[in-house]
């Protein structure tokens, strides 16, 4: 008898164009966002020849500047405060003992994932009209704050992942040594967790740069950030000077991954050295 072969899904029929069309669906708009933002015209969809042009004017655009330079703060504030709070639930639900009401605790720090983000959005902008009229501030730190508590599942499930993957003997062997909590966290836990928190971290700076739905509600005027800048501009004539921008946000993208990547790679060379 012949022996049965190991399932292997690449040798289904259709494998092969089933994924050659889902990749193709995935990334060939963003191949011709990449193309036309180097179009000598101004058609998004008629090739006219190769020009720097947009770039340039995105560049010397300066709502565009400082809607980047916005966006950057609030992504930045956002990324650290999140993170920061990430840790401590990640801790807090993993380096416990079960208790009662932890699936909740779990739901609850995971909420912002589940709920559709227009809700959200709803449920802050009534709740920050009310500070607004109760304390006549309408400054920035709403789209902070608004960010934050968006991001922190984002950043909490790569850290969690990372701390239930982590041997505890060392941490054990650091309390047995009479190290304090926050001295074992600082010199054993931390050193190892490192590669999530910056997944985490990156992760938030990465939902916050391009989030639209959230900041077009909290947002008061004169506080445009790239995204609902764009977003105002394609209400009112699409150029490829869009297209630019958004190459521009591709790149940064894949820069935070790269960078990801090859820290973590040098950060686990490390340890098993």
């Amino acid at each position: 008898m012949a022996k049965s072969r190991a399932f292997d899904v690449r040798r289904q029929t259709g494998f092969v164009p089933l994924a050659l069309l889902c990749f193709a669906v995935l990334y060939l708009p963003i191949i011709l966002l990449v193309v036309y933002s180097f179009n000598a015209g101004q058609s998004i969809a008629i090739w006219e020849g190769f020009s720097w042009q947009w770039y340039v004017k995105a560049w010397q655009n300066e709502k565009v500047q400082d809607a980047t330079i916005l966006s950057l703060i609030i992504a930045a504030s956002a990324s650290v405060i999140a993170t920061s709070a990430a840790v401590m639930a990640a801790l807090a639900t993993t380096r416990t003992r079960g208790f009662r009401g932890y699936t909740f605790v779990f739901a609850l720090i995971n909420q912002p994932l589940m709920i559709p983000e227009i809700v959200t959005a709803v449920a802050l902008l009534i709740f920050f009209a009310m500070i607004k009229v109760a304390t006549g501030y309408t400054g920035l730190m709403y789209l902070i704050i608004a960010h934050s508590a968006f991001c922190i599942p984002f950043a909490y499930m790569p850290i969690r992942a990372r701390l239930q993957g982590m041997d505890l003997n060392l941490e054990q062997a650091g309390a047995d040594l009479y190290g304090t909590p926050w001295r074992v966290f600082r010199r054993v836990t931390l050193p190892q967790l490192w590669p999530g928190v910056l997944a985490g971290s990156m992760l938030a700076f990465v939902i916050s740069l391009d989030d639209v739905v959230i900041t077009e509600f909290v947002k008061s005027a004169g506080q445009d950030t790239l995204p609902t800048y764009m977003l105002g501009q394609m209400r009112r004539v699409v150029t490829p000077e869009v297209n630019a921008i958004s190459t521009a946000l591709l790149a940064i993208s894949v820069a935070l991954v790269i960078a990801f990547y090859l820290l973590s790679k040098s950060g686990t060379q490390t340890n098993r050295e």
